[in-house]
């Protein structure tokens, strides 16, 4: 006995429930005539995740129930298909505004519910606040399709093991996972080892169907998977593109075994590429902007930006404007022209010495007699800010901006200036990442857009923001990779400050970047919305008070 899984490895719009719907359609249409007949959509389906205070509104899960009710019937007639829809549904029938609903998979065939399954653990950690919106359930749900009986849960449930095993308990042969899990760092292979658990624990193969595609600062990854009963790999999508995955459960007795592609491992380099890549790319589109314009200044925070929005969005999209004060050294416009060139976008260029002088002559009275400072080298940021905003009012393409996450932890970057922007392409990437990153875009060309662009020289010169004379990053700042590993410790995995002095670095770099972590919250409260690579991002995973007295 033989039956074919897909797993719909799609990419939603939050919101979209008429257009999300007619893609699982099509999905379904073409797994049937592939000859499916179990399709296995991802964790909320039918309206993107996440909608955040959507969920809230009972006109959008009235919109949401709809969509259900398309599906269903228009794959009324592919005969003995079930279909695994996630979707929110109100707990209560016309309950009001504010009260909590399902975060629901239900179980569509010949044109009917025939299930309805809640989750059951809702996660209210890093990115997630689900117990905001959702109320558990507390059943099982067990479906039988071409002999196999099959158990549905959703994303969390499989993180911990009595869903699993109660699901076992009810009967289920096979266990179906939806999900929708944020991409991290080495995500991918904890999902892996932790659905293993499940495996072992359940005596169950197992299917794992995932979104991919990016929704504002986090980015799914795809890479839907199965397992046998032994733990062994029996399949796995391809990571950050849409994808039917199709897998071939074949039964003899009480023994199941999955047959399928299985997609190769990727570095963590390309993995970290392609979710930010496709991050912007669906930040954009999906937001509807025509393009996407930036700051070029001959650095490397700006150098892979540009790159990455190339690969993201194709040359055409992409307008660069180098912007010289009177700091800027003449290598700095040479290698953003070199760049611009090498991946064939438009490259303009401002200079901003006399808007620089214009602001200088007005505060030229009340700043007489005090030297020059970081107020003289904010104005040149500002300058800067304002004119690509000033561009991108004009021909509506979004500014991204270029700081990362070594500079949002330290504050080294300035509000109204290089913040100015609508989009922080590598905001959660630390300054040692981006140099690997540069390194290896320019030893690979992973979407044809043009080998080696970064010239060799952004990457090995000294980092500087070049707002005064000579000026370097390690003037102001330790040396990028101890201050970057005191971030993972102190904000990314929460240790104390006296566990890190222990451990061997300094204390007066610890005590140093932990002030000036703290010290920055104010600025970061007003940053754009970028994208979350790490475990802990500063975004939805960091939420501190600005006013506050206390430090780990």
């Amino acid at each position: 006995m033989t039956l074919s899984i897909c797993t719909a490895q799609l990419n939603f719009v939050v919101g979209d429930m008429p257009g999300n719907a007619q893609k699982i359609i099509a999905a379904a249409r073409e797994a049937y005539a592939q000859g499916a007949r179990l399709l296995l959509t991802p964790e909320l389906a039918v309206c993107g995740y996440a909608a955040e205070d959507l969920f809230l509104r009972p006109a959008f899960l009235a919109a949401c129930d709809d969509a259900v009710k398309t599906v269903a019937r228009e794959t009324a007639g592919l005969k003995g298909l079930a279909i695994v829809l996630g979707h929110p549904q109100a707990a209560t029938p016309g309950a009001p505004a504010f009260s909590a609903c399902l975060n629901a998979a239900s179980v569509l065939r010949d044109g009917r519910v025939e299930q309805t399954y809640a989750k059951r653990e809702l996660p209210n950690y890093q990115v997630f606040d689900e117990r905001r919106y959702f109320v558990a359930g507390t059943e099982p749900c067990v479906f039988e399709v071409d002999g196999v009986r099959v158990g549905v849960l959703v994303c969390e449930d499989a993180w911990f093991a009595e869903p699993a095993r109660s699901t076992a308990a009810a009967g289920a042969q096979l266990l179906a996972v939806i999900n929708a899990s944020p991409f991290h760092l080495g995500k991918s292979a904890e999902r892996e080892a932790t659905m293993r658990e499940r495996v072992a624990e359940t005596g169950l193969p197992l299917v794992y169907a995932h979104l991919v595609g990016g929704q504002d600062e986090v980015v799914f990854e795809g890479r839907s998977f199965a397992l046998n009963a032994d733990g062994s790999v029996a399949a796995r999508g391809p990571g950050f593109e849409e994808k039917l995955v199709f897998a071939l459960v074949r039964k003899a007795q009480a023994a199941i075994k999955i047959e399928a592609d299985i997609a190769p491992e990727k570095s963590l380099e390309a993995d970290l590429w392609d979710a930010l890549v496709l991050g912007v790319r669906d930040y954009v589109g999906k937001n509807g902007f025509p393009g996407a314009l930036l700051g070029l200044s001959g650095g490397i925070d700006s150098a892979l930006v540009l790159a990455i929005a190339v690969d993201a969005l194709g040359a055409d999209k992409v307008r660069t404007v180098m912007m010289p004060s009177p700091y800027t050294a003449d290598i700095s416009w040479i290698d953003a022209r070199d760049m611009a060139e090498r991946l064939g976008v438009r490259y303009d260029e401002i200079s901003i010495k006399p808007q620089f002088e214009a602001f200088k002559a007005a505060l030229a009275g009340d700043f007489a007699g005090l030297p020059e400072d970081t107020t003289e080298e904010n104005l040149q940021a500002r300058i800067r800010g304002t004119l690509l905003m000033a561009l991108s009012n004009k021909f509506g393409s979004i500014v991204l901006t270029t700081g990362n996450k070594s500079e949002m932890s330290t504050g080294y970057c300035t509000l109204y200036g290089d913040m100015a922007g609508g989009f922080a392409v590598i905001k959660d990437v630390a300054k040692t990442r981006v140099f690997d990153l540069a390194r290896w875009r320019n030893a690979n060309d992973p979407y044809g857009t043009g080998a080696n662009p970064i010239p060799e020289r952004i990457i090995t010169r000294p980092p500087s923001a070049e707002l005064r004379p000579d000026q370097k990053d390690q003037d102001s700042l330790p040396p990028y990779e101890v201050l970057d590993a005191i971030v993972a410790r102190y904000m990314e995995n929460d240790e104390p400050i006296e566990s890190i002095i222990a451990s061997g670095f300094a204390r007066a770099d610890v005590e140093r970047v932990t002030r000036l972590i703290k010290l920055n919250e104010y600025k970061r409260r007003q940053a754009p919305v970028g994208i979350r690579v790490t475990r802990r991002s500063f975004g939805k995973d960091w939420r501190y008070p600005i006013t506050n007295k206390f430090r780990a």
